[in-house]
Order: C-alpha cells, then structure tokens, then sequence
C-alpha cells in the first residue's frame, strides 16, 4: 500500500516479487516538503544516538530558543559550546552543530539550488563536515531533496532486510557488491524500494 507514489514507480518495483509481497503488504506515504538541507542536517546531528522521542524533545527545546526574526545560522554563530548544551547537547554534538554552520557560511551553501547538484557532488560537499557521515547525507537525499535512486547501504535495517530476504551470504566487499547487484533492477527508484525496506520492520515478512 502507498500515497503519493507515481504508478510507473509501483509497477517497476513489482518486477521483483520479493518487493512486491512488501509493497502489497506494508504501507509508506510520501510527502514532500520544503526542501530545508540546513535545517534537516542541524536536527539529523541532535537525533543521533537518541530515541525518537528523546530527540523530538531536545530539538524542541533547542529550536524554539532562537528568535523567528533573526537566521537561526547567525544565532547559533554567536553562541558558545556551553550555551549550546543547556539544551540538552552534548560538548560534540555541539561542536558539530557549530562546523554546520561554519561550512556553511564559508561556502556560501545557504542559498543554494541543490536541484542542480549530483548524489554523489552533495554527498561529497556535506561529508566535509565534521561530524556529518555519508548515511546522514543519504538521509538527507532521500527525505529532504527528494532524490529517487540513493541506496544507503551503511543503514543497518536496509543491509538486514535485503540479507535476509535475497538470501545473501557474502561478507564485507562481496556483500556491498552483491547487495548492489540485488537493487540494480530497482533503480532508478531505489529511494522508494529502501522504503519498503524500512516499512517492513518487525512485520512477518523479514527476520
């Protein structure tokens, strides 16, 4: 079951009857957003390591310490690590908060047309940063800039389920290649099949 997915997506993705038994069976909506890659990596760095309503509330109460009027970059540049943490942050994910911003700045990244960048360019760029690790790009390509075709092998679930479902038995490289071999057919819309993936958590269908 789905919302929001085109037709030709659901119907290339069903040529694999392993992924079509998760797509019958487990529902995923896709809503698209403003696209905020600033704003999306700030809360992906104070969501790390925390449960999901842990990190709602820490965001919570660091986001709405900052005035509407005024760019929160700016604010969060005159503030110091210390500052930072009252907010319930730790001295590194504050320091890291602090690098986003920099790069940022001196970069000139905060206005720009992401639509015109490659995976692989954004990828690249925002992995510069200290403290921002590929997975949270990926995540970043999939659920802020839309990006149809990004496969995150580095996420645990998505690694899991597709072992356990295509029975692979490869380790280390060989399993990177071979996972990549098993998501060749879905592309150009593995976003969509990884979302499946997810969906299918503590369902029957995967151990």
């Amino acid at each position: 079951m789905h919302t929001n997915i085109r037709p030709e997506i659901i119907s290339h993705l069903k040529k694999d009857k392993i992924l079509a038994i998760l797509i019958d069976n487990c529902t995923i909506n896709v809503e698209k957003k403003p696209i905020k890659v600033f704003d999306d990596l700030i809360r992906s760095i104070v969501s790390q390591q925390l449960s999901t309503s842990a990190a709602a509330t820490i965001y919570g109460r660091f986001i709405n310490s900052f005035h509407i009027e005024t760019p929160i970059a700016k604010q969060i540049q005159n503030r110091d690590l210390e500052d930072l943490r009252q907010y319930g942050l730790s001295y590194q994910k504050a320091g890291y908060i602090k690098n986003v911003v920099q790069h940022f700045e001196d970069n000139n990244l905060f206005d720009t047309d992401w639509d015109q960048w490659t995976d692989e360019d954004i990828i690249a760029e925002l992995t510069k940063i200290k403290g921002v690790g590929k997975w949270t790009v990926e995540m970043i390509l999939m659920f802020s800039l839309f990006r149809e075709d990004v496969l995150p092998l580095d996420d645990l679930i998505i690694r899991n389920h597709m072992v356990s479902l295509y029975k692979v038995t490869s380790e280390k490289k060989q399993l990177v290649a071979d996972l990549n071999a098993v998501a060749a057919s879905w592309r150009p819309y593995r976003t969509y099949a990884c979302r499946y993936l997810w969906a299918a958590k503590d369902s029957k269908f995967v151990k």
